[in-house]
């Protein structure tokens, strides 16, 4: 029996990266199958910080048939290997996540196991000195390498990127609406959403509507009352300020988070300019002292008035409800420690995109959903937390908090794994990956206590050649790169980028 269906009339409500990023994808993916329609309000401002990315943005702009050189030249973007962090451990210390593999895993056991054997041989080199991506980084350089070997993401405008998507969006059929939105009208039988009513007096029908309104979430929350997980008892900061500024360096293929006794600051290059911003805690750092120390410590003019930004870290506690799905900061908020807020964008549009009904909403791709979403939002949630929890620092109330604090027992799990036996497992398709996770393990001041006894197998020749050669690889290879930013202008035409 064959089934006919209706073009689907989708609303989306909110423009933005997280608004855009939906219409582009859907538009381009579903096309003639959905009418699209997205409202915004030029009068309504974005949050717009959302600058640093990580690798699997990569291929959702493949997904969308975006060519990489006229992105990079519409959004200001530059290349990102990793994040350093800095006064993470201690006051002073260092270390970077990139997002690469270190060395060469073995079937049976991570690269750390045989570089943890090489420690009791006399072996003293760095973790970092087997990391690509990790040595590329600290020398500024970059290119894209044979075999996808470069593990990237960028660093780039948002709000470009949403003028970029808009404009993508457009061309594949979706309709913008300018102006407010004054009422969610329900269907009074079934609950649902009905229709979007505009302070002008226009009414924006749908089937489905996609809530991008932010923090307001003013479809999912504010019309259906989802609720709300909070998690500042585990991230307990709930403020950030962002400014932007001048450049004053070439832009280096890294992003910066830098602790400070009441949360972190970071620091974003792209061609055009540098994005800034500082994170903290309400509790142990009030607003005017916050502004004080982010525009002590930026450099080159600023180019922007502070943008302040108040958040309660957590998730929505379904994600899609109804004929409602949040999607970006109206589905939750992770602070931006870990670059993550554009991914869990993306993750929520593809869901979407795989469950679109094409008839009635299915109940169970409803809980599909909600369950996947929640999932990635709490595995992210654990491996920002560790940040905070495997402190050494003790110099604050802030971080005696925080080293204080009871973490989630799965985060525990893991930290105790690793500590005892030097392993991490990664369950349901998580996102970090494994050398992720013993990136900043080690670089938080978690050493394990054992290795796995397959390193042992190896000779001491072997192993001397095993790590020797590995790390004359990563020097010889990062040694033949171009400077980062030359890179950047060759390949996407950047304009007015700082010299050397």
């Amino acid at each position: 029996m064959t089934q006919t269906y209706s073009r689907r009339r989708i609303v989306i409500a909110g423009g933005g990266t997280a608004g855009w990023m939906t219409a582009a994808a859907l538009a381009r993916t579903l096309g003639g199958a959905i009418e699209l329609t997205l409202v915004e309000s030029d009068a309504i401002g974005t949050i717009g910080v959302g600058e640093s990315t990580i690798p699997p943005l990569v291929n959702y702009n493949r997904l969308l048939g975006i060519g990489e050189a006229e992105f990079m030249r519409a959004t200001q973007a530059t290349f990102k290997l990793g994040i350093e962090f800095e006064n993470w451990k201690v006051d002073g210390e260092s270390y970077f996540h990139s997002f690469g593999l270190t060395g060469r895993d073995h079937w049976t056991a991570g690269f750390q196991h045989f570089w943890l054997h090489g420690l009791t041989k006399g072996h003293d080199w760095s973790f970092d000195d087997y990391c690509l991506e990790l040595k590329a980084a600290h020398a500024g350089r970059f290119a894209h390498l044979p075999d996808n070997r470069m593990n990237y993401a960028y660093q780039l405008d948002s709000s470009l990127y949403a003028a970029y998507l808009r404009r993508l969006a457009e061309a594949d059929g979706a309709r913008r609406v300018e102006g407010k939105i004054a009422e969610v009208e329900l269907d009074g039988q079934t609950g649902n959403i009905a229709a979007l009513r505009l302070e002008s007096g226009e009414r924006l029908a749908g089937d489905l509507f996609v809530d991008c309104t932010g923090f307001r979430a003013l479809l999912i929350e504010g019309a259906l009352h989802a609720g709300y997980d909070d998690w500042s008892h585990y991230l307990p900061c709930d403020s950030a300020i962002a400014v932007q500024t001048e450049s004053v360096r070439p832009p280096v293929p890294y992003t910066r988070a830098i602790a400070h006794d009441a949360g972190w600051q970071w620091r974003i290059p792209l061609q055009h300019r540098q994005g800034n911003g500082i994170v903290y805690c309400s509790r142990y750092l009030d607003r005017d002292a916050a502004l004080e120390r982010l525009l002590g410590t930026i450099e080159g003019q600023r180019l922007t008035e502070p943008n302040f930004i108040r958040f309660v870290t957590g998730a929505r506690r379904q994600q899609w409800y109804r004929n409602c799905i949040a999607v970006g900061l109206s589905g939750g908020f992770m602070e931006p420690l870990e670059s993550t807020s554009i991914h869990l964008i993306q993750r929520a549009i593809l869901r979407l995109i795989r469950m679109m009904p094409m008839s009635e909403v299915s109940p169970r791709d409803v809980a599909e959903f909600n369950e996947q979403q929640l999932t990635d939002m709490v595995q992210i949630r654990d491996f920002l937390v560790l940040h905070y929890k495997a402190t050494e620092r003790r110099d604050s109330p802030f971080w005696r908090q925080c080293a204080g604090m009871a973490i989630p027992d799965s985060l525990s799990h893991k930290i105790e794994l690793f500590r005892e036996t030097g392993r991490v497992f990664r369950k349901n398709e998580e996102l970090f990956a494994e050398n992720s996770w013993v990136q900043v393990m080690l670089g938080q001041g978690i050493m394990p206590r054992a290795y796995h006894p397959v390193a042992t197998k190896l000779s001491d020749a072997e192993l001397d050649h095993l790590l020797h050669g590995l790390r004359e690889s990563v020097e010889r290879t990062v040694a033949s790169l171009p400077r980062h930013h030359e890179y950047v202008a060759q390949y996407c035409g950047a304009r007015d980028a700082v010299a050397a």
